[in-house]
């Protein structure tokens, strides 16, 4: 497959594979900086915004849009993604002017928070972009698709890592009526297109009878340009699969029958999306964006706190939401696995490593 940028892999981005023979690996600076979810020994759904504000230097939290070591070849995924099914990326007419003010998000934030990898320059609606990792220098006219090679939402979630979708408000909710959505948890952009807040979550269990999506969207439509949230949300991928989608389920399914004690540090994977939600100043629409980390459990426990969180959580989750996390049927095993990483020490709170280790 011929890509439409020229990836540069320089010393800090890594050359590596979410497929095939998988040779994606975390190295020992961002094991500890992975987006560990769990800030208690136990778990069931919450809402759990919080502002989504510069956070702890050095942390997926830092920067509007983190960047770390995997960008490029989670761009060539991605390509390579859309390479065998564009309706990955999906954008109603309407939200044309919702995906403009997405680009203009992304691009300042870049440039502002990634100097040395970003720049743009304005000259009143005329713009030059520069990606620097992706090989990219793009000069442009804001607001006239004819001037990109792609409509805006697609051309900046090309380079952009994690999933996006807009919603577009109206009707007393929120509507999904637009995505990039190429490293889902097992769902189907090209299902939920177009369906309100309440029917694209309809099969999560327990949560709406908690009142969890209620909550959530009464907060969502009260949400500020300005002032964007954040939260995690996570489940089990067995192999560093980032499309996990229904539409490639014959090709991936059967992985999760594979782990055994002797492959499961190496094979079974935390997948975790830090989540962020902007209101856009033209549009009003609302971007998500979903954040894909996947880590070994084998680097995992190398932090002795979340080896023992970890385990506490996969022992006593309420089999339901194990199912819907998609590792019921692992779960004995990975109780087995993780349990020898548990020596009954306290945890302290929050999802930091302790400082000793």
């Amino acid at each position: 497959m011929s890509l439409d940028f020229t990836p540069q892999f320089d010393g800090f981005f890594r050359n590596e594979t979410f497929r095939d023979d998988f040779t994606y690996r975390n190295s020992p600076q961002n094991i500890r900086r992975f987006a560990f979810p769990f800030d208690r020994d136990d778990y069931m759904y919450s809402v759990n915004m919080e502002p989504h504000t510069p956070g702890r230097p050095g942390s997926v939290f830092e920067h509007t849009f983190d960047v770390d070591e995997h960008y490029v070849s989670e761009m060539i995924d991605r390509a390579k993604v859309l390479a065998q099914d564009p309706l990955r990326c999906q954008s109603l007419p309407h939200m044309t002017l919702a995906g403009w003010d997405l680009l203009e998000l992304i691009m300042e934030s870049k440039a502002r928070d990634y100097p040395q990898w970003f720049s743009l320059e304005k000259d009143g609606n005329r713009w030059r972009w520069i990606n620097r990792p992706m090989g990219i220098d793009q000069t442009f006219t804001f607001l006239d698709e004819s001037t990109l090679p792609y409509g805006p939402f697609e051309y900046i979630t090309r380079q952009t890592q994690g999933d996006f979708s807009l919603q577009d408000e109206r009707d007393g909710t929120l509507w999904m009526d637009a995505g990039m959505i190429t490293s889902q948890a097992d769902w189907s952009l090209d299902f939920d297109i177009g369906m309100n807040f309440h029917e694209w979550h309809a099969p999560v269990p327990l949560a709406h009878e908690m009142g969890v999506f209620d909550r959530a969207l009464k907060f969502l439509l009260k949400l500020q340009h300005g002032a964007p949230v954040r939260r995690y949300n996570w489940t089990m991928t067995v192999n560093p699969l980032l499309d996990t989608a229904p539409e490639t389920y014959p090709e991936w399914g059967h992985m999760r029958t594979l782990p055994t004690q002797e492959n499961m540090g190496h094979m079974m994977h935390l997948r975790v999306e830090l989540q962020g939600l902007f209101r856009l100043p033209r549009s009003n629409a609302i971007a998500f964006s979903i954040r894909c980390y996947l880590a070994k459990f084998e680097e995992l426990v190398t932090v002795p706190k979340w080896g023992r969180r970890l385990h506490r959580v996969v022992r006593d989750i309420h089999p339901d939401v194990a199912a819907y996390k998609g590792f019921l049927r692992n779960r004995d095993a990975m109780v087995e696995w993780l349990s020898k990483y548990d020596d009954g020490k306290p945890t302290s709170p929050g999802w930091w490593p302790d400082d000793e280790e």
